[in-house]
């Protein structure tokens, strides 16, 4: 698989919280980690932990762009010109930086258990009850605030991202990765209950491992069983990983898309994507 195949992405959104003051004040929950990799087909890029604070900040500034003025989310912090609440402070986050200008161009956070008992739920738990997950035999890791600048998401960059996530499940023997997949609304709710009527035939979770949202989708009509749409590329990238949508998706207005929980089994994720992925970040050397 190309690493293109992984591009053109609809982006996990969510809500804001927290003032900058009180994330500033803090100490960074995250190693200090230099470069993880670099992807090979484009070697310009380099995936990385946030080792500073303002590394973070160039993070949260990309995302603002992304989320506020592209998507044009109602973010809380957007006179700051960031993207930012209070999971950021306990999270790892992971950057995409072009060598040869230094910018970040992609970026992802990942919050593991030990970080969601500090702040007493993963993010995904404002949205849905998250008993099945939580009760997984193995260890869990949560993605989200993923995005990619405008410039980027016809390249490779969502590949070398993941890259640098699959470099943490195997260092961090990680069982189970999950996060939110956005959708777009549609007039009505009906376009994302069309493409939830595609994943329910191509992607689904037994039932034991199904979440439940706390503002399912709001579709007219009696004919929803009709209803079709094309799965959005970041969307169908986790479907060709392995994930699974764990159930009915939650709305979140303040973005105007609803979210889907998906679930990455590593056990079941697809051969070709692990020897892609997980064989490479295997032999990637980091820094610490």
């Amino acid at each position: 698989m190309t690493s293109s195949s992984f591009c053109n992405t609809q982006l996990l959104a969510f809500q804001v919280h927290l003032s900058l003051r009180h994330y500033i004040s803090g100490s960074l929950a995250m190693e200090a980690t230099a470069s993880v990799c670099t992807n090979t087909r484009a070697e310009r890029l380099r995936v990385e932990f946030a080792a500073n604070r303002a590394a973070v900040l160039e993070a949260l500034a990309l995302r603002y762009r992304v989320f506020g003025l592209e998507l044009g989310a109602q973010l809380k912090t957007a006179a700051e010109q960031l993207d930012y609440d209070a999971f950021d402070h306990h999270c790892q986050h992971l950057l995409v930086r072009d060598v040869r200008t230094g910018q970040v161009v992609a970026c992802t956070r990942l919050l593991d258990p030990q970080g969601a008992q500090q702040l007493g739920r993963f993010y995904s738990a404002g949205e849905f009850d998250l008993e099945p997950i939580l009760r997984l035999d193995g260890r869990l890791l949560e993605l989200g605030r993923t995005c990619v600048a405008r410039d980027y998401r016809q390249g490779s960059a969502i590949a070398v991202l993941w890259s640098g996530v699959a470099d943490v499940i195997h260092r961090q023997q990680i069982d189970f990765l999950f996060g939110c997949a956005s959708i777009p609304l549609g007039e009505g709710d009906a376009l994302a209950a069309g493409i939830m009527n595609r994943v329910r035939r191509q992607a689904m979770t037994p039932p034991q491992r199904r979440v439940t949202p706390y503002q399912p989708l709001r579709v007219a009509g009696s004919d929803v069983s009709t209803l079709d749409a094309p799965l959005p590329p970041l969307l169908k990238a986790y479907i060709r990983l392995g994930a699974k949508a764990c159930g009915e998706p939650c709305r979140d207005p303040d973005f105007q898309v609803a979210d889907v929980l998906m679930l990455l089994d590593v056990q079941e994720l697809n051969p070709s994507y692990s020897r892609h992925f997980i064989h490479r970040s295997s032999q990637a050397h980091m820094k610490h």
